[in-house]
């Protein structure tokens, strides 16, 4: 196994970065109820918004591809992108930006309303694509077929599972898929996809995960949290882009899954996902 010197990486994002308002309520409302959130906070997040914030927690040269609208919700998660050390690729729309809204239980739990479309690059926009060519990792949560096109000329390709459409229309073979096994939109089998990922990874909460390949199942431990569960919101895109990274710089897939999860579980601890989320070794 070669490991990458990690200040030599170039990785790229390519996906929706969203308006985020996050919260905690009491639980959520029953209908014709109306509930009130504490300690609200808003964030540039999203799966591209949060796997972009965790990348950038490295000494690699990260570069994201993504699409704002052109309203005050916009607006304000490119004055956030601005403020990162990092490229910024951005392709306006003449749309409104989409906004979430995730409100957190007292379990920890999230439920999130996604207000709009999510706005994703596509392959016609004017934005350096060439770039991914260079990459030593693409990491994929976007919706235009073209652009994973593109992103398969990374050396690795790692692909959200809710972008299943997406890698059907391509007819890109991935290197690695990742989900959850938590979320329905997520879930899937290796057999779900043609052509076959080299590995397909769910997460199972605290239990861990596993990975599926042709040879079989391999299971990665589950990392202990430190202290109570106070929000889930970001842990699966945290976790994704740690993934992203450890199999960029060259390590075994278990061992990139195992140091993964320490990033999965650290943003569980509070409700913005962005304040606790760990440097990338």
């Amino acid at each position: 196994m070669t490991i990458t010197p990690a200040e030599r990486l170039r990785i790229a994002v390519i996906g929706h970065v969203e308006h985020v308002s996050i919260g905690r309520a009491p639980a959520l409302p029953q209908p014709g109820e109306i509930a009130h959130l504490d300690d609200p906070c808003q964030i540039a997040g999203g799966g591209g918004g949060i796997a972009f914030h965790q990348l950038v927690r490295s000494p690699a040269e990260v570069h994201l591809f993504t699409a704002v609208g052109r309203d005050e919700a916009g607006q304000a998660v490119e004055r956030a992108l601005a403020q990162i050390n990092a490229r910024i690729h951005i392709a306006y729309r003449d749309a409104p930006h989409t906004r979430d809204l995730a409100v957190i239980t007292p379990d920890g739990e999230r439920t999130i309303f996604v207000i709009g479309e999510p706005l994703h690059p596509q392959r016609s926009d004017d934005l350096p694509w060439d770039v991914l060519e260079s990459c030593d990792a693409v990491y994929f949560t976007g919706q235009d077929p073209d652009t994973l096109i593109a992103a398969r000329a990374a050396h690795v390709l790692v692909v959200t599972s809710r972008r299943r459409q997406a890698l059907a229309k391509s007819g890109v073979r991935a290197d690695v898929i990742v989900g959850s096994t938590k979320d329905r939109r997520e879930y899937s089998t290796l057999a779900d996809y043609a052509p076959q990922p080299s590995a397909l990874v769910m997460t199972e909460g605290a239990k861990g995960g596993y990975i599926e390949t042709a040879d079989g199942v391999t299971r990665f431990p589950p990392t202990p949290v430190a202290g109570k569960v106070v929000g889930s919101y970001g842990s699966g895109d945290t976790f994704a882009a740690a993934l992203t990274w450890y199999l960029a710089r060259g390590f075994a897939l278990v061992e990139a899954c195992t140091r993964a999860g320490k990033h999965g579980a650290a943003v569980l601890r509070g409700i913005n996902p962005l304040e606790w989320q760990l440097e990338l070794e």
